[in-house]
């Protein structure tokens, strides 16, 4: 039996608000353990899952090696979003540091991820949210914490307003139970290279097509983009990597490297534009 744990933080009222909504929509009941002195809740009404919802004390980012403590196969994180703009969002993406470790996990390390499960939540969230006037989005992979199973964040954005709006807490926890419960799997699964932090192109690729995405390294950190890198990329997905995803117009000054790179490893790659039109 697959073992998922869901994880909100108490110091994050956006993953306060998406835990209360999963226990009061989905009927998760109290289980006879606590985890950092918090209730722990379970979920039983999807064949073959076991999902428990825990409380740390900790900041997400900052929960390093979670998976350790907790007995999991995947774990999702219920979580805030900021961003400059203040933009209401919805997003998803995989987690790990393409450079410094600036806000949790470890410097140039990715964590593991499923594009399965990625493609599945960004999916039910389109089909729940679609008619909001909020941003629905995969990012890039970013920030941490660091851990050693296949891991992903899903986030509210990006205000307090919208952290603690019922109807978007209860937006993310069907999306969540409607991923998990979902028996679609049957893609092809691809890393992403290129393209803003937001990744429109990926996104357009995920809702059309049959292309689900784990790792995403958006152009700005191209530049420390190597061998290794990629590497991780490919090693650190659930599922196995049948090509890579360039964002064609958006590789700048890097795409001659990059393509020599992937060439010099034999991997085979698409361009964003291309695998559209097919």
């Amino acid at each position: 039996m697959q073992q998922t744990a869901i994880i909100a933080s108490s110091k994050d009222s956006a993953g306060i608000n998406i835990r209360n909504s999963l226990i009061e929509l989905f009927d998760f009941e109290k289980i006879d353990e606590k985890f950092d002195n918090n209730d722990v809740f379970q979920y039983n009404k999807i064949t073959n899952k076991a999902i428990r919802l825990y409380l740390t004390n900790n900041e997400l980012i900052h929960s390093e090696q979670v998976d350790k403590k907790i007995d999991a196969d995947l774990f999702i994180f219920a979580s805030k979003h900021r961003s400059k703009e203040n933009t209401p969002s919805f997003a998803v993406h995989s987690i790990g540091n393409w450079d410094k470790a600036e806000l949790g996990g470890e410097e140039g390390k990715l964590c593991f991820s499923s594009a399965v499960l990625l493609k599945n939540l960004f999916v039910e969230l389109n089909n729940i949210a679609k008619d909001t006037n909020y941003e629905l989005t995969m990012e890039a992979t970013h920030h941490g914490p660091y851990v050693e199973k296949p891991a992903v964040f899903v986030e509210i954005g990006s205000t307090e307003r919208e952290w603690n709006d019922k109807l978007n807490g209860e937006v993310i926890a069907k999306t969540i139970i409607n991923a998990l419960d979902s028996k679609n799997s049957n893609y092809k699964v691809a890393i992403g290279i290129g393209g803003p932090h937001y990744c429109f192109s990926f996104n357009k690729i995920i809702l059309r097509t049959d292309v689900a995405f784990s790792h995403i390294c958006p152009k700005y950190l191209l530049e420390k983009l190597d061998e290794n890198l990629i590497k991780q990329s490919i090693q650190k997905t659930k599922e196995k990597i049948d090509f890579v995803v360039l964002d064609w117009k958006g590789l700048g000054t890097e795409k001659q490297r990059i393509v020599d790179l992937l060439k010099g490893m034999n991997l085979e790659f698409k361009r964003t534009d291309q695998i559209l039109r097919e």
